[in-house]
């Protein structure tokens, strides 16, 4: 894993905060904010299929990770203000979302407004 360091100093949202493939399984969506920033992780269809033999957990599954600014919810927050990229459902396709994240949050730093709680 690398470790992403900002001009700031910050590290930026690491990819071990993000959970492992199997949590997703389970049927969780993951919510994470990073300075402004609002994301969601999930799988598509948001179904839990921890109990199913492994090598059917994926067919058909994409995980959907969701960016939008502060401070509403997902739910609150429109459409048109979220902005969606969808990834294969695998550890390897997984290990690539730390990284958008954190390229998406450069590319538009100056969109994010002030976080609404210390990070």
């Amino acid at each position: 894993m690398a470790l992403i360091w900002f001009n700031d100093g910050s590290d930026g949202i690491l990819q071990h905060d993000l959970y492992p493939l199997t949590y997703y399984g389970y049927g969780q969506e993951y919510f994470g904010s990073y300075r402004g920033m609002r994301f969601r992780i999930a799988r598509d269809p948001l179904v839990a299929v921890n109990l199913e033999p492994e090598e059917k957990r994926a067919e058909g599954a994409t995980l959907v990770v969701t960016i939008w600014p502060e401070p509403e919810s997902y739910a609150n927050t429109p459409d048109d203000k979220k902005v969606t990229k969808v990834f294969g459902y695998s550890e390897e396709e997984l290990n690539k979302i730390g990284p958008y994240l954190n390229e998406y949050y450069q590319a538009h730093k100056d969109e994010w407004p002030e976080p609404s709680h210390a990070q």
